[in-house]
């Protein structure tokens, strides 16, 4: 018989664990993006300084801080872009923030942000 009273005790106990589950997460989402992700793009950008800018053949040289996401210290190199359009808005001595990634074993731009 002991059985039975424990069972309406561990429901109960399982279905507010569930409901406030729910609660936290609609309370983290913010236009269906949690903040969690907002956070971790925000990581993803490095910052960095322009260099050089080579539209036609769409690279860009940035003098950058260690790139977390590459395991990857400071220092100065060549990207390339993965648009070239990306190079329209900026220009040399500009402080950006940006995050690259390695694309078919090439570091590649992917955006590019005006460092406020």
């Amino acid at each position: 018989m002991k059985i039975f009273e424990i069972i309406p005790a561990i429901a109960t106990f399982v279905l507010v664990f569930v409901i406030s589950t729910g609660v936290l997460v609609q309370t983290t989402m913010k236009d269906g993006v949690s903040a969690e992700t907002t956070a971790g793009k925000a990581a993803d950008m490095t910052y960095g300084e322009v260099r050089k800018i080579d539209k036609a053949a769409g690279k860009l040289t940035l003098k950058h801080e260690r790139i977390e996401s590459l395991d990857m210290p400071g220092m100065t190199m060549i990207f390339r872009v993965k648009d070239k359009n990306m190079l329209e808005n900026i220009q040399v001595g500009e402080k950006i923030r940006f995050k690259a990634i390695k694309d078919k074993g090439k570091l590649t731009v992917t955006d590019i942000q005006a460092d406020k």
